[in-house]
């Protein structure tokens, strides 16, 4: 009994309890310590089934920040257009906007949060390109060929013959792949890998290359 007394005394248990109801409460507390692991265990299991929705979202946010790295070479690698860095207009008019501030390198910012606002639904993992997406791009093809034919001569005269050519060209590879991809979405049921890619292709299209600056510089 006084072995009983003393081991109930680690427990900060009344010592004045019989014996019949220390063996009880004891027991109850040994029970209620066997438990634990498993129901941390049953917990861990159960957010174990969204995992899948949260590697949707990391994935986004991941693809969405790789943005950053087209963004960064077509408006910074170069204080003047060139082919490499082609000051496309996604990022270089919030520039010249943000320069008055002294944040024009904040700019690069600008195609990733317009790709995480205008597909929200890659977070939560959806496999389905949407319809806008497709107008979207239709419409951003014709508004390029309509640059690139209303400021070509401008082009020509301020940014030469070579930077015209290629940047033109790398846009029309772009867009025609562009078109492929999207196309291949919209006749055959796609994944979320695929949705997800074909979206960061066409804002790093619009990051780098799309509405490049042809014309004389501010």
């Amino acid at each position: 009994m006084a072995l009983l007394r003393f081991y109930l005394s680690g427990y900060g248990v009344n010592q004045n309890l019989s014996s019949d109801s220390a063996v009880i409460l004891i027991s109850q507390y040994h029970s209620s310590r066997a438990l634990r692991p498993q129901r941390r265990c049953y917990v861990w299991l159960g957010a174990g089934s969204l995992n899948p929705m949260s590697k949707s979202g990391v994935a986004t946010t991941i693809a969405g920040l790789c943005l950053l790295i087209p963004a960064s070479v077509g408006l910074l690698v170069s204080g003047v257009p060139t082919i490499l860095c082609p000051f496309p207009t996604l990022t270089v008019l919030p520039a010249f906007l943000l320069s008055s501030l002294g944040l024009a390198r904040a700019a690069i910012a600008v195609p990733t949060v317009c790709f995480f606002l205008w597909n929200p639904g890659l977070f939560r993992g959806e496999a389905k390109v949407p319809k806008r997406s497709y107008a979207l791009l239709i419409i951003l093809i014709l508004l390029c060929i309509a640059d690139f034919a209303s400021e070509w001569k401008s082009g020509l005269q301020y940014q030469g013959s070579q930077f015209t050519h290629v940047v033109c060209a790398v846009n029309a590879i772009w867009a025609a792949f562009l078109t492929l991809a999207f196309a291949r979405s919209w006749r055959e049921s796609s994944s979320f890998g695929y949705n997800l890619f074909v979206h960061w292709m066409l804002f790093a299209w619009l990051a780098w290359y799309a509405f490049p600056y042809l014309g004389e510089l501010p």
